[in-house]
């Protein structure tokens, strides 16, 4: 029970696992342990499902971090995992019971992404979404250099629009029982601060980082911040 805890890294929608390679690279400075998982985006109880085989495969002790939806991925997958010690949510959704990303993407103004967002059907069934390539750079990271924003947004990964919009099923939803710590900017286009704010208030957050003129793409523009918040995380 004493072991020091491993960092669970489980990106977002219109991303891959590569997006915290900044983070990770920091992580690794500091001597922590870290790994990023690529969460498949294909519906909220699934992707919580193959987060929790990702914590059982570990074996170990874990500090759960999302990005995005990723927070709703973590919030979820922690509710039925024994071995987490503590939530990170990086630009990230933190749900309650009931509530949907695109529920609390619209519970105040300034997200742009409904107005950037790309459908495409699947010949399996359903739709999947993507960020139109000519609005990633302003609506996702305008913070980040061109070069990087553009490799952002054509290596970025569709998401099932079922899974944003999936009601948190968790009746007690993890942040409500875990220690939990926000780090977030304050231009976020996609997650308005003001919801950012509301919802680290509502977890009683232990620690909030909020970066005055930063995007959603927190974990690229911010990484100093961010490993910041992690390691608070560690320390509990």
């Amino acid at each position: 029970m004493n072991e020091r805890p491993m960092v669970l890294l489980a990106h977002g929608a219109f991303a891959e696992s590569a997006l915290w390679s900044e983070v990770l690279t920091r992580l690794r400075a500091r001597s922590i342990e870290a790994v990023a998982a690529a969460t498949p985006l294909r519906g909220l109880a699934m992707d919580a499902a193959y987060v929790r085989d990702v914590i059982a495969g570990l074996g170990r002790p874990v500090v759960l971090v999302g990005h995005s939806y990723g927070g709703a991925v973590i919030t979820e997958a922690a509710t039925h995992a024994h071995d987490v010690r503590g939530l990170v949510y990086v630009a990230a959704f933190a749900p309650d019971h009931g509530e949907s990303a695109f529920e609390l993407m619209g519970r105040s103004p300034g997200s742009m992404l409904a107005h950037a967002l790309v459908a495409s059907p699947v010949s399996t069934g359903g739709v999947e979404l993507t960020i139109a390539h000519d609005a990633f750079h302003r609506v996702v990271a305008a913070d980040v250099a061109a070069d990087r924003a553009a490799l952002l947004s054509v290596t970025q990964r569709p998401v099932a629009q079922a899974a944003l919009m999936a009601a948190l099923p968790a009746g007690v939803p993890a942040w409500k029982r875990l220690p939990s710590w926000f780090a977030f900017g304050d231009e976020d286009l996609v997650i308005p601060v003001a919801v950012h704010r509301a919802m680290a208030r509502r977890a009683g957050a232990r620690g909030i980082r909020e970066v005055a003129g930063a995007s959603h793409s927190l974990a690229v523009s911010a990484p100093d911040v961010v490993t910041a918040a992690i390691a608070d995380a560690l320390r509990g």
